[in-house]
């Protein structure tokens, strides 16, 4: 695929997501902020948004309230190495190219280099739900493996940890377990590495980390991911943000909306004090993908039931650092028939499969 650094400028007046659109239909990861004369007045990362985001930024501000007004530049005579060592010493993943004005004149990015890395950290899926909220569809085909295009739900989550550098994957299992091996086998034909662990009765999403085997690598933290779950979010930046963060557990969110339907009035006693039309209220909720360090994977007991909020709690509980990772990408989790059909449409226009 062709990317056009030419496509990642933005105006000042553009809203932070507009930005995200840039960010993500680009995959460059940025997204430059010019003035009419393509001066350039600053630069938009992931990391700029997520963070806005925790702040409680409006994805509808301008792009002023994010953006590095003071981003590293490089001049057209630079050389590769320099530029290289201009990256990786200072943890950027894309350096605009400038002229003496600042005029942008192009962009170079380690994006698709970092792609290439192969990483050893396990991906633990989770596939052994009944699906009751899909039935009939569900009735003699287990949910992952339910068709979204021409794929089953797996096979596009599978491939998706592919394109980022993952080949070891633990598939925990309870519904129809024979049809899912049968498809993927050892994954040999996806060239990475599939292991399975069965529930003989569900433990939960928390629980299914007990049954892991004693050899998975004692040293790297473990992603784990809902089998029903369809996202375009960057798996290895969710794994940076985690081990420079130096957390125990990351879950990934993403923003609900809740517009009341009717006039909220605040009150002190029988006194009106204030009244809002029809308020909006943000959420952050659970998106169903997580990760997990080795220790938190060892406290969980064989055959133990409990869900992973439950469990992250009781990490909480004992002061272990839990932090939350916003999904600002494509996200969509298949728990209904309007899920579904609406996964249907998307894999037509979305670079998922």
């Amino acid at each position: 695929m062709t990317y056009h650094w030419q496509k990642t400028l933005i105006s000042t007046s553009s809203s932070i997501k507009h930005a995200i659109s840039i960010i993500n239909s680009e995959s460059l990861g940025v997204a430059l902020v010019v003035d009419d004369n393509n001066i350039l007045k600053g630069i938009i990362t992931d990391g700029d948004v997520r963070r806005g985001l925790l702040k409680e930024v409006a994805i509808t501000d301008n792009v002023s309230t994010v953006m590095n007004t003071n981003p590293f530049t490089a001049s057209p005579s630079i050389s590769d190495k320099q530029l290289l060592n201009l990256m990786e010493s200072n943890c950027i993943m894309a350096v605009p190219i400038v002229d003496e004005e600042r005029k942008v004149i192009g962009l170079k990015t380690l994006h698709e280099a970092i792609r290439q890395r192969k990483l050893k950290n396990p991906v633990f899926i989770m596939t052994g739900g009944f699906g009751t909220r899909l039935k009939p569809l569900t009735d003699d085909c287990p949910k992952p493996m339910l068709k979204i295009g021409d794929k089953p739900i797996l096979e596009i989550i599978i491939k998706s940890f592919i394109k980022s550098g993952f080949e070891n994957f633990y598939l925990s299992t309870h519904y129809m377990p024979d049809k899912i091996k049968k498809y993927f086998g050892n994954g040999e034909k996806l060239g990475i590495n599939i292991t399975y662990v069965h529930e003989e009765t569900p433990l939960g999403t928390g629980g299914a980390l007990g049954l892991l085997p004693a050899d998975i690598p004692e040293d790297l933290p473990l992603i784990m991911m809902n089998g029903d779950v369809l996202t375009k979010v960057d798996f290895q930046r969710l794994l940076d943000f985690h081990n420079d963060n130096h957390a125990d557990a990351t879950m990934c969110v993403t923003e609900y909306n809740y517009q009341v339907p009717f006039g909220v009035i605040e009150n002190e006693g029988s006194k009106v004090i204030g009244m809002s039309e029809k308020p909006i209220y943000r959420f952050f909720v659970n998106a169903g993908i997580y990760v997990v360090s080795p220790q938190i994977i060892k406290s969980v007991p064989k055959n133990h039931k409990i869900d992973m909020p439950s469990l992250l709690d009781q990490h909480m509980q004992k002061d272990k650092n839990v932090m939350m990772f916003p999904i600002h990408e494509y996200w969509l989790d298949i728990g209904r028939i309007d899920d579904f059909n609406r996964a249907q449409t998307d894999i037509k226009v979305l670079d998922l499969d």
